[in-house]
């Protein structure tokens, strides 16, 4: 049985089960290195050293800090953070049942499974994870992992349930911050019509075995080489470049699909962007923007140039 990343219990209203938490993603797979010392080939290691007096500190002796000015810290112990034993430390609470699709993507974080602890809990579990599949929705919830608390999305699957959790408001950046400086653009409605055409002659189903991680592969064939002696190389990827004839490039792109004029529909009235909708808070978002108020905004940062 795969390791839990976290055990407590589930609670709707006065109905409470055991569960146990699995983290449904893994990197154990990847490629990962060492870091060596090129003269000896022995593995480096890091030592802790501080920073005025250069000197190596023992694990016994550092403490975590939080900086409250330049060169002035608050200290606070491993014993500080155990105390802030808050009911979502050991507690699923569903606070609220909304449709899936009020949750925004971009709130999407962690992926795990949820599944009862023990025999005794597998029918409350059901119950659950039944009445919200009847009814369409998925729970909202908090939960603390790693020292932090995070919001979490119920959702039945098979069996089970699948937690994912979410990020709160204040983590999540307004897109207009981003897409404001984009110009409207008018567009020849034969230009949309041919895209549209490539889109259709590319359409199918979501299959993710059909996508390899193609740096992985190169990695592991590097190292395949370089164990047997042998001098491995990638051809050079082509620099993708702006298309200046936009038109001329859709023209071939439709050739290569192996559709022709034929296939693209009578010309429309040239498009124009939609005007933009503002976005209204999903009620999940409301509900639990509350609890967020209680922990500290981060500064804004600039964002990257």
């Amino acid at each position: 049985m795969p390791r839990s990343s976290w055990k407590g219990y589930l609670r709707l209203s006065l109905v409470s089960c055991a569960v146990v938490l699995y983290n449904a993603t893994s990197t154990s797979e990847r490629v990962s290195f060492n870091t060596l010392h090129r003269k000896t080939g022995n593995r480096l290691k890091q030592l802790m050293i501080d920073s005025v007096t250069e000197e190596p500190v023992d694990p016994a002796d550092r403490v975590k800090g939080y900086q409250v000015s330049k060169g002035q810290y608050v200290m606070v112990e491993d014993a500080d953070l155990e105390a802030l034993k808050i009911e979502s430390t050991k507690l699923i609470e569903i606070e609220t049942f909304v449709p899936q699709s009020e949750i925004d993507q971009i709130y999407l974080d962690g992926a795990y499974y949820l599944a009862p602890d023990d025999r005794v809990a597998e029918e409350a579990f059901a119950v659950i994870r039944d009445a919200m599949a009847h009814k369409k929705v998925v729970g909202i919830g908090r939960i603390v992992l790693n020292r932090r608390e995070r919001m979490l999305m119920l959702q039945p699957r098979d069996n089970g349930i699948m937690a994912t959790t979410l990020r709160f408001p204040y983590e999540v950046r307004q897109d207009k911050e981003y897409f404001a400086d984009i110009t409207e653009v008018k567009l020849p409605a034969e230009m949309l019509e041919i895209a549209e055409v490539i889109i259709d002659r590319k359409s199918g189903h979501f299959e993710p075995a059909t996508f390899t991680d193609r740096y992985e592969e190169a990695v592991v064939n590097l190292l395949k080489a370089k164990q047997a002696g042998q001098v491995f190389s990638v051809p050079e990827a082509p620099e993708p470049t702006n298309v200046v004839n936009i038109m001329d490039a859709l023209k071939r792109s439709l050739e290569a699909e192996g559709a022709d004029a034929n296939d693209v529909r009578r010309p429309r009235a040239p498009s124009k962007k939609p005007a933009a909708v503002e976005k209204k808070p999903a009620a999940a978002e409301k509900k639990v923007a509350a609890g967020a108020e209680t922990i500290r905004k981060p500064k804004a940062r600039k964002a990257a140039r």
